[in-house]
């Protein structure tokens, strides 16, 4: 019998900053700067315009990652001077190129790691915390016994691509500059993968996957936008062209001196922990929330906009923060999310997105109260998210800026549309053969920090080099309900497949016993999911005390992952 093989595990040490320190107060404030931090106030805001990465289009592309330095809209307070700090990017750009291709037209990318040789622990624009499990971990084990690698290890995956294993980008395929060094899961490929693109228009990413440091690789600015398009959305008269704007956001924080700053240590933990931390001081933290907010890698930038439509693709490109977003006194028109357009329109005055969701709108420019005036895009999510704090307005909560100043030619009609409906028929998936109870936990390292880990309802939690425990049969459906026992929402990506949002409903996590699933209470009515939702899905929001239910076809063979992606 064919499989396709998902494995079940600690990811969210992948893509999360990996341990809840069980301290009051150890969060990441940004609003309570660390000593040689850049004041985000210190800074001005939309007086940089936005910028537009490169275009790839054709059947192959040589993407090299590298590490150079750019100027992403950040200020020396005395001077004025902007800065260039050192960061990596995709073909000596930060985001990446934006890379373009249509249905069912096979592309093939060779993405070749021209990253820093030498000691990882010392070339990484950041500090590593060894004690977690990583690349560098010696057999896969837990603890901070390290390999000696030879180069920055890297693993591009496309965030949203129906995907072979062999080109996913699965977090264990990682290789160092030269292929010098390659992880347990790596492809005897040279960097070369093949994306078959036999799917729906939609807007996908890629970004660097990498055991235990994608959020280190991402945040360095390993990220970028592929658009895949088809010739049913080319023929809905939507905005277009220079008017189709792609905008990946992500919060970042400084040093004076300009560099980019992540944390990485807390001073008061050490004297807490269940046995000494032996990595130099350094440790992975709860969550990251910048201060400074870039678009495009600007901070907060503005763009020159004609009064009409216009398309925005919307990514949170971001570590830990969610957005809530709104421009006063504008409607968003929504008509597509991760996987491509939703059923109809959506007239909407906020736009929720969480770290790796991706918002198709359309926003009318076009009224006579909007002429010559600046409109601001603001943020009201909490962070954590749902309870923590909000934004600081003048910071956070603010995002880039629309100047409605460029006049359209005399003479010239805004021709394009937002159709109703907007597919043939409404997305579906087949009816599930097996049905799975996978569960979101917090346990405890051997330090005594709280540690995020998946599992199953009637196995617990598991480490990631447990064996496999999601098999689906290959070419069936599977119902998926993904239990959230933890305090914050999580954004829970399923590699490979797009999938159908079933419903959501309440359960009580005081009743929930670890390993009995017949200990699961459920609360009230299962909430079918909201418009927005309806569409297809390869990240979802699993509030806490909440179990999400969700379908989808596994018609892939190999190894693939699911996990949260903070």
């Amino acid at each position: 019998m064919k499989t396709s093989l998902l494995r079940s595990s600690i990811l969210l040490l992948l893509l999360n900053l990996t341990f809840v320190l069980p301290i009051a107060g150890q969060g990441t404030d940004p609003e309570e700067l660390e000593p040689g931090e850049l004041d985000p106030l210190s800074q001005p805001k939309f007086v940089n315009a936005l910028p537009f990465p490169a275009t790839l289009t054709g059947t192959y592309h040589e993407i090299t990652l590298s590490q150079f330095r750019q100027g992403l809209g950040v200020y020396d307070p005395v001077t004025m001077t902007e800065f260039e700090p050192l960061v990596w990017g995709y073909n000596g750009s930060y985001p990446g190129p934006t890379i373009e291709a249509y249905t069912d037209n096979e592309i093939k990318v060779r993405w070749t790691n021209n990253l820093p040789t030498g000691n990882v622990l010392e070339k990484h624009l950041f500090k590593i915390d060894p004690s977690v499990h990583w690349a560098g971990s010696v057999n896969g084990d837990e603890g901070h016994e390290v390999k000696d690698l030879s180069g920055i290890p890297a693993i591009t995956h496309l965030h949203g691509g129906h995907s072979e294993a062999a080109s996913d980008g699965h977090p264990d395929a990682w290789y160092t500059p030269g292929f010098a060094q390659t992880g347990p899961q790596f492809y005897d490929n040279n960097g070369l993968f093949t994306y078959h693109n036999d799917q729906e228009a939609a807007t996908l990413w890629y970004h660097d996957h990498t055991l235990g440091i994608t959020r280190l690789n991402v945040y360095a600015g390993l990220a970028g936008f592929y658009i895949l398009r088809d010739t049913w959305e080319d023929n809905l008269g939507l905005p277009s062209g220079e008017y189709e704007i792609p905008l990946v956001i992500q919060d970042r924080r400084f040093y004076e001196n300009g560099e980019l700053y992540y944390p990485y240590k807390i001073e008061e933990l050490e004297s807490q922990l269940e046995k000494p931390l032996d990595t130099d001081g350094v440790t992975v933290l709860p969550e990251m929330f910048g201060d400074f907010i870039l678009v495009n890698g600007k901070a907060w930038p503005y763009l020159e906009v004609e009064p009409r439509k216009y398309r925005l693709r919307l990514l949170n490109g971001s570590d830990s923060r969610f957005y809530d977003l709104y421009l006063p006194g504008v409607m968003f028109y929504q008509i597509g999310s991760d996987g491509g357009l939703l059923n109809v329109p959506l007239e909407r005055n906020r736009l929720l997105i969480g770290p790796g969701e991706r918002l198709d709108v359309i926003v009318d420019f076009s009224a006579p109260v909007l002429w010559g005036q600046t409109l601001i895009l603001k943020n009201n999510a909490r962070s954590p998210f749902p309870f923590g704090e909000t934004p600081n307005p003048r910071t956070s909560g603010q995002i880039m800026a629309f100047k409605v100043t460029i006049p359209m030619d005399e003479g010239v009609v805004d021709n394009s549309i937002i159709p109703n409906p907007l597919r043939p028929d409404a997305f579906q998936v087949g009816e599930p053969v097996n049905k799975r109870q996978l569960v979101l936990f917090e346990g405890t390292d051997e330090y005594g920090r709280l540690k995020p880990m998946l599992g199953t309802a009637e196995e617990g939690r598991m480490d990631f080099t447990e064996p496999v425990t999601e098999r689906p049969e290959y070419e069936t459906v599977e119902e998926w309900e993904i239990y959230n026992t933890t305090a914050d929402a999580h954004p829970i990506h399923l590699h490979l497949v797009h999938f159908q949002v079933i419903n959501t409903q309440k359960f009580n996590t005081r009743k929930f016993v670890e390993g009995d699933p017949s200990s699961i209470q459920l609360i009230g009515q299962p909430k079918p999911p909201s418009e927005e939702n309806a569409g297809r899905k390869d990240t979802f929001i699993v509030y806490p005390g909440e179990v999400a239910r969700v379908k989808a076809l596994f018609d892939r063979e190999g190894l693939y992952v699911w996990h949260c992606h903070i």
